[in-house]
């Protein structure tokens, strides 16, 4: 009866091997949900940061036509005299890449509201950015040299690689790009970000060009018309001088 009892307690237990395989069986769920939980947190904010990265850069793409479209037509002094209100530099030893311009709404050749722009591209250690400052646009005679640009907004910010190019639209409608717009007597009539991702070097806002919106007479929405720059640039000399 002893050993009958003891044969059924034996049937009905766990061996110490069957509690070891249960546990280690156990353990390897666990490991395998904390795994699949983390993965799946870890995804879903790569995804959140995805979205936001590309809702910033809408808004930045925004903020960039909205300022270059209403660019200005307008003169101001410089230490050779007068200049156009617009210069873009590409990035050289220490100096970064830049461009400044008035931009501004109303009506008149000086107008209230408005203010000088500057676009700079910034290196912080590994990051680029791109950074908006203004200053208020005080008249023709205003030297870029004197002002005091401020409320610095961060437009852009990553490990890219970042530059500006300038386009002047010849008769036959063919673009000529340039990195560079300083003492020229026009205004580019467009303006190109370059945005490249800096490990991959994909192109971040291929085809995105902004329009300069420059005002200027009736003649120059004709195809061809001439004289329709000479009589801006006219206009803006005659501003600076009075």
């Amino acid at each position: 009866m002893t050993s009958r009892r003891r044969r059924a307690a034996r049937q009905n237990g766990f061996t110490l091997v069957e509690v070891l395989a249960a546990l280690a069986i156990t353990s390897v769920i666990i490991a395998a949900t904390t795994a699949l939980v983390h993965n799946v947190a870890l995804y879903f904010d790569k995804g959140t940061r995805g979205v936001g990265d590309g809702e910033r850069l809408i808004l930045a793409v925004e903020r960039l036509a909205t300022d270059i479209g209403s660019a200005r037509f307008v003169m101001r002094t410089a230490e050779a005299g007068s200049s156009l209100a617009f210069t873009g530099e590409p990035a050289s030893g220490q100096e970064p890449a830049k461009m400044m311009f008035v931009a501004g709404g109303g009506n008149g050749l000086i107008r209230e509201g408005e203010e000088v722009v500057s676009l700079t591209v910034e290196q912080v250690d590994e990051l680029t950015r791109l950074v908006r400052r203004r200053a208020a646009w005080l008249g023709p005679r205003a030297r870029f040299e004197d002002l005091t640009l401020s409320d610095p907004v961060i437009l852009l910010e990553g490990k890219f690689l970042m530059s500006f190019d300038f386009g002047r639209v010849a008769a036959d409608g063919a673009v000529a790009w340039s990195d560079a717009w300083k003492g020229q007597a026009t205004l580019p009539r467009l303006v190109r970000l370059n945005l490249r991702d800096r490990s991959t070097g994909a192109d971040l806002l291929a085809g995105n060009e902004f329009v300069i919106r420059a005002d200027a007479s009736a003649d120059c929405a004709q195809y061809g018309a001439s004289g329709c720059v000479a009589g801006s640039a006219s206009r803006a000399r005659r501003a600076h001088d009075e």
